[in-house]
Formats: structure tokens, C-alpha cells, sequence
């Protein structure tokens, strides 16, 4: 699952809104990426840097994870975008916390 924060928030902030995911549990890691995104919003062609932010959840949780981005996120239209993955058992047990 992934979502993006303004690139105005410094690494610590946004180091500290994602270890909030990981600390409820509703992520078992994360992955932070500072990139350019281009984008239309309202009509306009914008160009601004982003944080990437990319959780590993399970299913069972997602529907959690997504209704918390939607509380804490500070855009009017925050990117959530999922999809289906597949991994060994080993590390899907891991990320399940099992």
C-alpha cells in the first residue's frame, strides 16, 4: 500500500508519522522515499517533491490502515493506492506477525 506526504515535512516528521503505523500495528515496515511527483491538481500542472511512503500489511488490516492515513493526512485527496502482492512464506508470516 502507498501514499505520499508533501515534501515540506523534514525526514524526522515524517519518520515519526509513519512509525505511528508501525507502533499500532497496522504495518509491520515501511518504506520512506523522498521523490519528484508531476501531477495535475484543479486545472493547474504542478511539480513539487513528495514523500513516497509504502507500508507491508496484511488484508485483515488494510481497511484499518486506510481509514487512519484518511484521519491523519494532510491533503484534501491523499494518494491510497494497494494491490495484491506475493512473497515466500517466511516473510508473508513475518509481515502477518506470526
Amino acid at each position: 500500500m502507498q501514499t505520499t506526504l508533501t515534501g515540506d515535512l523534514n525526514e524526522a516528521e515524517v519518520g515519526f508519522w509513519a512509525q505511528s503505523f508501525v507502533d499500532s500495528k497496522l504495518s509491520s515496515c515501511i518504506h520512506i522515499n523522498k521523490s519528484r511527483s508531476i501531477y495535475t491538481w484543479k486545472g493547474e500542472i504542478n511539480s513539487n517533491y513528495e514523500w513516497r511512503i509504502q507500508f507491508k500489511t496484511t488484508n485483515s488490516k488494510l481497511s484499518k490502515l486506510i481509514a487512519q492515513i484518511k484521519l491523519e493526512h494532510t491533503y484534501d485527496l491523499p494518494e491510497i493506492v494497494y494491490w495484491a502482492v506475493e512473497s515466500t512464506e517466511e516473510y508473508a508470516r513475518w509481515i502477518k506477525g506470526d
